[in-house]
């Protein structure tokens, strides 16, 4: 018989991780099945309601530039499982929320503490693919993308079992958080490069934001724009799907819900296999891929609506932006100049800000015109990524440590 080698510091390290993005996905997913009852149980009308859940993206946006701070002064392993740890207890105080205010404060300082969470984890993540020498971080993603499966599931379960949401997010939330605190002994906790490093990560002049190179500012808000993308087009599959397959397409209620699925279950089958696609071809290569499967799958769907070829165009648009959002943070976290954890940080926010600007974007379109028409925005987004796919690197080195960039100004 073969003996079972223990595993190294890395592997542990990469477990860790995975753990990490496991439970913010879950976490996330566990709390949104349950908004219809508290829409009910606190007597919301659908603006009020909407106002109220428009607090968790406006938490990210306010305190998302704190990230790289946070990053930096207590390094990217503490700040990821204290994040974790803080979201969720305020997916808990969500279940048990009597009152509007809250409700919406809960979500507000949820939606905070998992922006940070997220750059966070991203941060150790990419700490620990510099050191594989190869690339990983799709496969954080895909961990991510089955943790919202395993947080949706349960939420169903425990709603069809008429499980109260306090016990069932309570329970959730302490299982996730003993989860993190078993992951954190086996996180990187060294942020720091070496001095030897750190000297020539930069040229000793670059000193302040002026005199940071132009290109610089320009890939890392090209590499903003195409993780915009990523979330609008995820957004696409939640948000308008389901509501043109069966508004637009008379789908029965049965099979409207398969453009949402086949979207998010191509994203996880892109995910699990993106590392290797891009250790392959490049990201450059890989992200105007990507960009054309969301621009034909979804551009040939709308042109030629059907139900058959609807959920095809989805399941498309899923496996096309499945690594556009890992890569981008992976490229900007390599860009010149940027102190330590400065690019995922606008990268990350500027994301979120995302899914604030095209939900409403695209039911505006859908008023004036109809939805099918609405809904082309997301092919034109895939073009625009083809286009903008020349600001990411062919490869990444992944020989160089997380922080090379750590004595520059942002």
């Amino acid at each position: 018989m073969h003996s079972i080698r223990p595993l190294d510091s890395m592997q542990k390290a990469r477990l860790a991780v995975s753990a990490l993005f496991l439970t913010n996905g879950a976490l996330f997913a566990s709390m949104v099945p349950h908004y219809p009852e508290i829409k009910a149980d606190l007597a919301l009308g659908n603006g009020v309601y909407g106002l109220a859940v428009a607090a968790f993206p406006a938490g990210a946006l306010a305190f998302g530039s704190a990230a790289a701070f946070l990053i930096r002064r207590f390094g990217s392993a503490r700040i990821a499982v204290a994040g974790t740890v803080t979201t969720a207890v305020m997916v808990f105080l969500v279940s048990i929320s009597p009152s509007l205010p809250s409700f919406a404060l809960a979500l507000f300082f949820a939606g905070s503490s998992d922006v940070i969470t997220d750059v966070a984890q991203n941060a150790q993540g990419l700490q620990v693919q510099q050191r594989y020498h190869r690339s990983i971080i799709n496969s954080f993603h895909a961990v991510w993308s089955a943790g919202v499966v395993i947080g949706g599931v349960s939420a169903s379960i425990s709603i069809a079992l008429h499980i109260g949401r306090a016990m069932h997010l309570g329970l959730i939330s302490a299982l996730l958080i003993i989860l993190a605190l078993v992951a954190s002994r086996f996180c990187i906790f060294d942020d720091q490069p070496s001095r030897d490093t750190r000297k020539q990560s930069r040229p000793e002049s670059i000193r302040t934001l002026t005199s940071i190179p132009f290109h610089v500012y320009a890939s890392l808000l090209g590499m903003a724009f195409i993780g915009v993308v990523a979330c609008a087009v995820e957004d696409s599959g939640s948000s308008w799907a389901s509501l043109y397959l069966s508004t637009s397409l008379n789908a029965p209620a049965a099979v409207a819900p398969l453009g949402y699925i086949s979207l998010a279950a191509a994203q996880l089958v892109g995910r699990a296999t993106g590392d290797r696609m891009v250790d392959a071809f490049g990201m450059r290569q890989v992200t105007r891929f990507g960009g054309a499967l969301i621009a034909l799958g979804l551009g040939l769907a709308l042109l030629f609506p059907s139900i058959p070829g609807t959920i095809a165009g989805f399941a498309a648009a899923g496996f096309g932006v499945s690594t556009l959002g890992p890569n981008s943070m992976a490229a900007c976290d390599n860009l010149p100049y940027l102190r330590q954890g400065s690019g995922l940080t606008v990268v990350s926010w500027i994301m979120r800000a995302g899914f604030l600007l095209f939900p409403p974007l695209v039911g505006y379109i859908s008023d004036a015109v109809n939805l099918r028409t609405g809904l082309l925005v997301f092919p034109i987004l895939g073009v625009l990524v083809v286009l903008a796919a020349n600001v990411m690197p062919g490869t990444i080195r992944h020989d160089e440590s997380f922080a090379t960039n750590s004595d520059s100004s942002l």
